[in-house]
């Protein structure tokens, strides 16, 4: 992504910048025991999107479900380099921004964690792409800027 288009703001849990392809989860994500560290895949058998691969998407994730150990699986995740880019949320999960959190500290790999009010957090989980900047005063999201058509003529 070059050049960002529109901007929406965020509210930053965990502070980083990242770009990558959308990935909108239909349903809350459990990582302990839903998402394998050593893949980057979904393994839950019954979320709508098992099998995926979250490895370098800009995760979408209403919330997520289950466990406080989703921490420990998220920061070895990231650790292995099988992790979201970044993770947008729907609503503050303090769960999976701890597990960012550690990576940061113990690993040195960010993996920014913000969160979306809904009617942006919709608009953004419905982009092919999207770009964070998720440091200073303004953190933003980009959606891609769409192509300029041609004069008619």
């Amino acid at each position: 992504m070059t050049q960002p288009g529109d901007a929406l703001p965020v509210q930053v849990l965990v502070a980083g910048s990242a770009d990558g392809p959308v990935l909108a989860l239909d349903e809350p994500l459990s990582f302990w025991g839903g998402l394998d560290p050593e893949t980057g895949r979904i393994t839950d058998a019954r979320h709508p999107q098992a099998g995926c691969s979250v490895v370098g998407t800009v995760l979408f994730m209403p919330s997520s479900r289950g466990s406080s150990s989703s921490s420990s699986v998220l920061a070895e995740a990231i650790r292995l380099g099988t992790a979201p880019a970044a993770i947008v949320l729907g609503q503050v999960d303090v769960i999976v921004a701890v597990g960012a959190m550690v990576s940061s500290e113990l690993y040195g790999r960010v993996c920014p964690v913000v969160v979306m009010e809904p009617p942006a957090y919709s608009r953004a989980a419905q982009s092919q792409t999207l770009k964070l900047e998720g440091r200073g005063k303004r953190p933003r999201a980009y959606l891609p800027r769409l192509p300029q058509r041609p004069p008619s003529g």
